[in-house]
Order: structure tokens, then sequence, then C-alpha cells
């Protein structure tokens, strides 16, 4: 599958890139693809929630009254779960929500995820620019020109760019990453994956 190069102004530059189609065009796993961003989202949990269980609340241990002749159930402490204030019953404690998948299943998704995008016209290339000073109007302005303004969309750069971090984190919608960083919730989550020339053929030589 061949795919124009645009310019930062939106403009196609004549030059067509060959989208791999071992990377773009395989047979999306849907399972895959759920699997890997279900842990993705698993890891990203604190896992900090704890409430405190009859045996770690303050109060006094006596008999609260006596066992029969009340005509209600029996009761032995004010720290019991069915009381205002006592302890609750099997609440949450801290723990670990992360699960292993294996890099191969990983690996699927997200070329999953990229098929997906290829197939659905949601993959742009942008011939490489770079920013000598962070300037968000400037790099409004490229949203702009490729028409991408009002979509969500993640732009894969070669390599961690300061200036275009900077310049892009304002801007609603926006998100930009290393190729490196390229992972299967993030193409799913964007309408629009915009890769620069230079990271395109750095994932397709990685991949071959």
């Amino acid at each position: 599958m061949k795919i124009s190069v645009l310019n930062t102004a939106g403009e196609d530059t004549g030059k067509k890139v060959d989208l791999n189609k071992d990377i773009f065009g395989v047979e999306p796993n849907d399972h895959a693809i759920y699997l890997d961003v279900k842990q993705q989202l698993a890891n990203k949990r604190q896992g900090t929630s704890k409430t405190k269980e009859r045996a770690e609340i303050t109060g006094s241990t006596r008999k609260i009254k006596r066992q029969k002749g009340t005509g209600t159930a029996r009761a032995g402490s004010i720290k019991s779960p069915i009381f205002r204030g006592g302890g609750r019953t099997f609440g949450p404690r801290p723990r670990s929500y992360s699960f292993k998948l294996n890099k191969k299943v990983k690996q699927l998704a997200r070329l999953s995820a990229l098929s997906y995008k290829a197939k659905d016209k949601g993959i742009l290339v942008l011939e490489d620019f770079s920013m000598e000073t962070p300037k968000t109007k400037e790099m409004f302005e490229i949203r702009k020109n490729l028409n991408i303004n009002e979509k969500k969309s993640l732009l894969v750069l070669t390599e961690p760019n300061k200036n275009i971090l900077l310049s892009s984190r304002n801007l609603e919608k926006s998100k930009v990453i290393s190729v490196s960083e390229l992972n299967t919730y993030d193409i799913m989550n964007a309408s629009v994956v915009v890769f620069l020339e230079s990271s395109l053929n750095a994932l397709q030589t990685s991949a071959s």
C-alpha cells in the first residue's frame, strides 16, 4: 500500500512511501488488542484502595447488650459491620492489578491496531520537520493544515523531541510519542496516527 507524504502545510510533496504489509496489512486479532489494552490500563491502576475491617476499627470490645431477652438479634461488638461506624466486610486492600502478557501477543496486538488504522485510512505520513523553540501556535497550524484539529491524533517521532512535545502539550486531542513508545492503546485511542518519514522508516526497518 502506497501513501503520499505531506508537508507541514498539508500539501502533497509528490513523494510516496510504501507501507509494509507485514506491519500495516496483517489480519487483525481483536482478542490480542483487547488483552494488550486491558494490561496497559490495569498497569496504570494505583491499587491503593483500603478500608478498615472490624479487627482494625478502634472501639470498645465489651458486649453491648445481653445475649437473650431483647427480642432482637444477638450482638457482641460495636465494631460489627452491621452497626454504624463498624468495620467493612471484605473491603478492598492494596493490591497490584498488573498481569503478564506474552511479547508475541503484544506484538500481534500492535500490528493489528496499525492494520486497522491503515484499513480505515487513519495513517498520515508527514515530511520530517523540526522546531527551534516550543510554539503551540505553530503546532496548532500544522494540525489545522492536516485537517486533524477536531480529531484525536497521535504524532510518532523517531526519537523524543522536547520542542515538539512542549508545543503539543496544551493542544486538546493531541499526543506525541517516539516510535519506541508506540503501543496498542495509543494507536486505538487516536483517530489519526501521523508518522514522520524517518519514524515510519525506523518502524519498518525494525520489523524487517
